[in-house]
């Protein structure tokens, strides 16, 4: 079947996404990890680049559980009992006890009652929305949420949107008020972490906003938090955003485990009756194939990990190594943003700078992701350095030394 047509318009569309900067192009593909060694993290081989080890500074494994042997092996044995795919859907016959086992750990690690397992952290927000928002519903949503957050707004076609300022507490209570006129649930969704900046949300603060109206609502308001990004990596012991602000519970919580737990796959911890009723409606758990019961097991033993002596000495060198990169940017006259997360942007507020750095920085063996217009706003130019737990103090430098000689 001739597509000539379509051929010229999808051409003319990556024509006009390369001219405008928004085409990604060739990804780099990794073909091989070196192990670290003496005062240095481990390095990552690019195909292309023959056997010159690189230093990743864009990878959201936070703690560098990916690589130790324990969530390894327990990956291989799992597979080994279990094979290597969960066969079906969950409703179908795609459950397997690595899946329920690490649903009850998920529940007890955020102390709350349920939790949901899905393919991914995108697809949880994707799912889980359009299932609770009814023709009386509005959404409430901070302007610089996650792409997940934006898209599953869309596909659940509320009643009301509402779009505030970022972290501006003063137009989400107007928008709650606005909203308490009209409809009977309201629904307000944030992001912990916001991924682009690595600042986080006053979730105590929305938490108090939330409670306060209320009762305004006949079906309540409830608060969604996606914390991908916090979970795992922020808190004191590593869970996330709640944890750092002191606020209660949100009435859901999405996070992912391909990020600080270093494995695959997305969730929601909630209710018990909240979570029996996503496990009927909601799409992207009803028709998409779980993790696989291995990628289970080996988040399972990340998760307990984290929750352990030894996952907390890994949470305690991460909030020394920022700090560590942070002073080193200042010292050296860049502009960063005041935080404790691991996502340290260097905001350049110019493409072709912001262009320029990303490919001095691969010059030196060093991988780093420029954020340029229109991805982000024009002034708002970044490259978005993500430390990990994996990082030693002579990476930090080696990263700095290679900063200062673009400056210098």
């Amino acid at each position: 079947m001739p597509t000539h047509g379509l051929m010229r318009i999808l051409a003319a569309r990556l024509d006009e996404m390369a001219h405008s900067g928004r085409l990604k192009g060739v990804e780099n593909v990794i073909c091989g990890v070196v192990p670290g060694r003496d005062v240095y993290g481990p390095r990552y081989l690019i195909e292309g680049e023959g056997d010159t080890p690189f230093l990743r500074m864009n990878s959201n494994s936070y703690l560098g559980m990916a690589l130790r042997s324990e969530i390894i092996e327990a990956e291989e044995r799992a597979a080994t009992v279990y094979g290597t795919g969960p066969g079906a859907v969950r409703f179908i016959s795609g459950t397997w006890s690595p899946h329920v086992a690490l649903e009850r750990r998920l529940a007890a690690f955020h102390r709350r009652p349920a939790a949901m397992l899905y393919s991914s952290a995108y697809a949880t927000m994707m799912g889980l929305v359009a299932p609770l928002v009814t023709d009386k519903t509005a959404v409430i949503s901070d302007e610089l949420n996650h792409n997940c957050i934006i898209n599953a707004i869309a596909l659940a076609r509320p009643a009301e949107k509402h779009i505030y300022k970022h972290l501006d507490m003063s137009e989400l209570e107007r928008a709650l008020g606005f909203a308490a006129k009209t409809c009977s649930r309201a629904i307000v969704v944030t992001d912990g972490i916001f991924s682009m900046r690595g600042d986080h949300a006053p979730l105590d603060r929305i938490m108090t906003l939330v409670r306060s109206y209320d009762t305004s609502f006949a079906e309540n308001v409830i608060l969604v938090v996606d914390d991908s990004h916090g979970v795992g990596a922020f808190g004191a012991t590593g869970r996330g955003t709640e944890e750092y602000t002191d606020a209660p519970p949100a009435d859901l919580l999405v996070a992912t485990l391909g990020k600080a737990f270093g494995v695959n796959g997305g969730y929601v911890v909630a209710d018990h009756t909240i979570i029996r009723y996503l496990r009927e409606t909601s799409p992207f758990y009803i028709y998409s194939n779980p993790i696989t019961p291995a990628e289970a097991a080996a988040a399972l033993k990340a998760i307990d990990a984290v929750d352990s002596p030894s996952g907390a000495a890994l949470l305690r060198h991460l909030r020394l190594m920022i700090p560590r990169f942070k002073a080193g940017l200042i010292r050296l006259g860049f502009e960063t943003l005041p935080g404790e997360h691991p996502v340290v942007p260097l905001l350049l507020r110019d493409t072709a700078r912001t262009t320029a750095l990303v490919a001095h920085l691969r010059r030196n063996y060093i991988l780093a992701t420029g954020l340029t217009y229109p991805v982000v706003p024009k002034g708002d130019e970044e490259i978005r350095f993500q430390i990990s737990a994996d990082h030693t103090p002579d990476d930090i430098d080696t990263a700095l030394d290679a900063l200062g000689h673009f400056v210098g």
